[in-house]
């Protein structure tokens, strides 16, 4: 990088087109003046973005995500959509830091389409920090491949993880205290640890032998995860028929390789 070069960061925001669109829309004719760094997809609810759009931007090298919704309660929608953002930015969140991608590059906020000074004041906050962590990966000391093998184990996992949202992550009172206080509880992180970080390590285990017959031995290098921790994965994919051990090359190989 030249000296003196200031990274620009690539932020995509993902806006509702009756609050959050329409607010940034009155910033712009007021020409409130605010950071140009964010590429704008205009939605109909903040509610239709999906975890998979987001760790899309990511793997595109995006160094940030935005979501804009309505204001709770607000939602032009009876499905009240904006609940539905907030359960999978918390969510999104968790997973981010479980793989080691800092949680502030996602950001999620309400803004009124009559709020066009709330937004500009939000890019002006948010960009800096943003500007702070540096670019994706880099900011976290992730190297290019080990950045893109985390972000596509994670996204392997999202059909399961909104299967479990619905099943188990279900916050029953829809407020955005009850949201706030469930996802910031022990219970979530408890069942976060139990649903979903062990599918996380097999999903990177799976990924490794895509690429190579692997030993527990690497394995445990490649992970970071001790012998018997590895064992067990392997000892409950192999009952899931999903992995198989070759006796002849003393390594693990898929059961079905992928096409």
């Amino acid at each position: 990088m030249a000296a003196g070069h200031r990274f620009e960061p690539r932020i995509l925001g993902f806006l509702c087109n009756w609050c959050c669109y329409a607010g940034a829309d009155l910033a712009g004719v007021s020409r409130y003046q605010y950071p140009p760094n964010m590429r704008i997809i205009r939605l109909m609810c903040s509610g239709r973005v999906d975890l998979a759009h987001v760790f899309r931007a990511f793997a595109t090298g995006q160094d940030a995500v935005f979501i804009g919704g309505c204001h709770i309660n607000d939602c032009h929608y009876v499905t009240e959509g904006n609940y539905d953002a907030l359960g999978m930015v918390h969510i999104c969140k968790k997973l981010l830091g479980h793989i080691g991608v800092n949680p502030g590059r996602l950001r999620l906020e309400w803004v009124s389409a009559g709020e066009g000074i709330r937004f500009a004041g939000i890019m002006n906050e948010f960009v800096p920090i943003i500007e702070k962590l540096g670019p994706l990966g880099k900011g976290e000391g992730l190297d290019e491949h080990e950045l893109k093998f985390k972000l596509e184990a994670a996204a392997k996992l999202i059909p399961y993880i909104k299967l479990v949202q619905t099943e188990r992550l279900r916050v029953p009172v829809r407020t955005e205290e009850a949201y706030n206080k469930f996802f910031a509880g022990e219970e979530f992180n408890r069942l976060f640890n139990e649903l979903i970080a062990d599918r996380l390590i097999h999903s990177q285990i799976m990924l490794l032998l895509r690429d190579r017959p692997l030993t527990t031995g690497d394995i445990s290098e490649a992970l970071g995860l001790g012998p018997s921790e590895v064992a067990r994965h392997m000892n409950d994919s192999s009952r899931q028929g999903l992995v198989r051990y070759d006796s002849n090359r003393r390594c693990y190989v898929p059961a079905i390789q992928e096409r």
